[in-house]
């Protein structure tokens, strides 16, 4: 299974430094409507990408027939969601994952901070609801040598 993660900035130095090494993914597949139209920030994003690793960017609801064409095989993938909204709608459209990493969702009025780097608004809240009246376990860590923070809310 990929390894899935929200973070509002997408792909930045933690995606690169520690996260890829530590999935050993050869793909980052950045799941967002806005980007998926924006080949300035593509471009800029790609980048920073190691040789050897893909990058696609897509509009949440291409994510299923994309990778219904490149089926992925285990651990070799790298999602990254900008907004939990966005990875309740990959979700409810057929994508399926046991782990949803929240690695960044900024503060802003409004909203509620958990931990030093996630802050929830109510919508927020009400999608990672969802996610665990459908057992999907929830991992508040920015970099994989955090400890797990597993949170019930």
């Amino acid at each position: 299974m990929a390894f899935v993660r929200v973070d509002n900035r997408l792909v930045h130095g933690q995606i690169i430094e520690t996260w890829l090494p530590f999935t050993h993914a050869r793909a980052i597949l950045v799941v967002n409507d806005a980007l998926a139209g924006d080949f300035l920030r593509q471009e800029i994003m790609s980048l920073a990408i190691p040789a050897g690793v893909r990058i696609e960017f897509l509009p949440v609801a291409e994510l299923m027939p994309f990778l219904a064409r490149n089926p992925l095989e285990s651990d070799d993938a790298l999602i990254l969601f900008a907004t939990c909204r966005d990875a309740r709608a990959a979700y409810e459209e057929g994508f399926g994952f046991g782990n949803l990493n929240l690695g960044n969702l900024h503060y802003a009025p409004g909203k509620k901070q958990v931990c030093p780097h996630v802050a929830l608004s109510k919508e927020d809240e009400s999608c990672l609801d969802f996610f665990r009246d459908k057992g999907v376990r929830l991992d508040y860590r920015c970099v994989p040598g955090d400890p797990q923070q597993l949170r019930t809310m």
